[in-house]
């Protein structure tokens, strides 16, 4: 791999870093947040994607296209939710019975497995094509960017309202919450709905960026949503602070990092059927750390300060 290959690579794996950041950041609101694994995202990405791309290609605008994405994206959350709050299933199996249905309805959405996008016939907001040769204000990394920002802003003025730390309590603690007389199950079914619009709002780019979109698009989107957390976390809490904000920037700079490697390692000539279990040793390796830090590297405390023969 020569220096120009991975340079000329890497405008490409920001653009898509930044595209999957943005799902990211809904996977942290309800993993970090919420303390919920949910695993909806996994069919609410591809969602969003479906239904921008069939609002597109059926003579709708742009604008009206992304709204529908993200509408159809917290419709998804809303189902999860109302799995695990109304009929007491857990968090985890209420996300793969909701992912489960949303592969069918993406099928049907679409009408078949996949559809594509041409940027030839549509005016889209990104696209590969928009990497070189457009205007500043055209450019894909610069339109993600500020997608990312106005999502950044957007939530951290969320959860500095009663409603948005009514959510985050929820999160930290729902015995005390509920004690603090907040209603814990429908603020768990709004975090949910929050985070699967956002994931769904990165479907609709994603589908633009790379020209169509299918089905099986969304396989494995919570790794990646965890890694780019993970990541984010490990590498950039300490340079960015612990303002929320922050936080939220951290996650999707995790996902830049994230598909930089990701890029590198498919040019280095790995072979692309290992790089879903690569994905999975890193979020693995990453979730283990705090474990190990604590267990192996962590001296344990001596009472009275001093060790007993």
């Amino acid at each position: 791999m020569s220096l120009t290959t991975f340079l000329n690579a890497m405008p490409g794996a920001i653009a898509q870093g930044m595209i999957w950041g943005i799902m990211a950041i809904g996977v942290y609101i309800t993993y970090k947040v919420l303390d919920i694994a949910d695993l909806t995202v996994d069919g609410s990405i591809c969602t969003g994607g479906a239904v921008c791309v069939m609002m597109i290609l059926s003579g709708h605008s742009m604008t009206t296209a992304m709204i529908a994405a993200v509408l159809a994206g917290m419709l998804a959350g809303l189902v999860t939710g109302i799995f695990h709050t109304f009929m007491g299933i857990p968090a985890i199996l209420s996300g793969i019975l909701t992912q489960l249905s949303l592969y069918s309805i993406n099928l049907k959405i679409m009408g078949k497995a996949n559809q594509a996008l041409s940027v030839r016939n549509y005016d889209l907001l990104v696209s590969l094509n928009y990497l070189k040769k457009v205007s500043f204000f055209r450019n894909t990394i610069f339109v993600v960017a500020v997608f990312v920002a106005v999502v950044i802003a957007a939530l951290y003025w969320f959860f500095g309202t009663e409603m948005g730390c009514s959510v985050r309590a929820t999160g930290s603690n729902q015995k005390m919450a509920r004690a603090q007389g907040i209603n814990t199950k429908f603020c768990t079914v709004f975090g949910l709905v929050l985070s699967n619009g956002i994931v769904a709002l990165s479907g609709a780019l994603l589908v633009q960026y790379q020209g169509f979109c299918d089905v099986q698009m969304g396989r494995g989107a919570i790794v990646i949503g965890l890694a780019a957390v993970i990541i984010g976390k490990a590498l950039f809490s300490r340079i960015l602070g612990s303002n929320f904000a922050m936080k939220l920037a951290a996650v999707v700079l995790g996902g830049i990092v994230y598909y930089i490697v990701y890029q590198t390692v498919i040019l280095t000539g790995l072979d692309t059927d290992l790089l879903k279990m690569l994905s999975a040793i890193v979020v693995a390796i990453f979730l283990a750390v705090p474990y190990w830090k604590t267990k192996y590297f962590t001296k344990p405390a001596v009472k009275g300060g001093t060790k007993s023969c």
